[in-house]
């Protein structure tokens, strides 16, 4: 399976969640293995964090990306609409700290997505294969992950915010055909 980015460059703008900041976040076609990278363009040098689990600092009410001193805040819905819409290379820049969070959800990032086209590179995509049971507990947070060996693609979660307002979330996904339907 090759690589994928997208056809032309997506500009979304909102407010922060957490900050209220304004900010403008543009996604930019990437070359193959690139990945997918975040540049801050309202800092000195323009630095870029690389979307890497080694570069994730808190997942406390939203996933921060930190790169030597810059962070990107709340990026978590951007990245599922990325992945989930099968794309492997897109830079996203940002001209503020935090992504913004339009509607509460990835389905307006989908949108722009298929709007915008999906082109297939010539590169052949890294794929892990998961060969034996891995599991993951942190006692501080409670987060618990299970990943099992399989023949086909399937991913279920179930999340307790312990709060009356958000409560329990459900969610099980076994294709990414599904993404945009089931998931944004």
């Amino acid at each position: 399976m090759k690589q994928k980015t997208i056809q032309k460059e997506i500009a979304l703008e909102g407010v922060g969640l957490h900050t209220g900041r304004p900010v403008r976040m543009t996604l930019k076609p990437a070359p193959p293995m690139h990945g997918f990278r975040f540049q801050r363009l309202d800092l000195e040098g323009q630095p870029v964090i690389k979307a890497d689990v080694s570069q994730v600092v808190s997942t406390n009410r939203g996933t921060t990306l930190r790169q030597g001193e810059a962070q990107v805040h709340t990026v978590e819905h951007v990245l599922a609409a990325l992945r989930g819409m099968d794309l492997d290379n897109v830079l996203i820049t940002m001209d503020g700290p935090e992504a913004p969070i339009l509607d509460g959800s990835a389905r307006l990032v989908v949108e722009a997505i298929r709007e915008a086209g999906i082109e297939e590179q010539d590169k052949e995509r890294e794929v892990f294969e998961i060969e034996e049971p891995i599991s993951y507990k942190d006692e501080v947070t409670g987060t618990e992950l299970l990943a099992l060996p399989s023949g086909k693609f399937e991913i279920t979660t179930l999340v307790d915010f312990n709060s009356p307002v958000l409560g329990q979330q459900f969610a099980s996904l076994s294709s990414l055909e599904d993404f945009e339907k089931e998931i944004a």
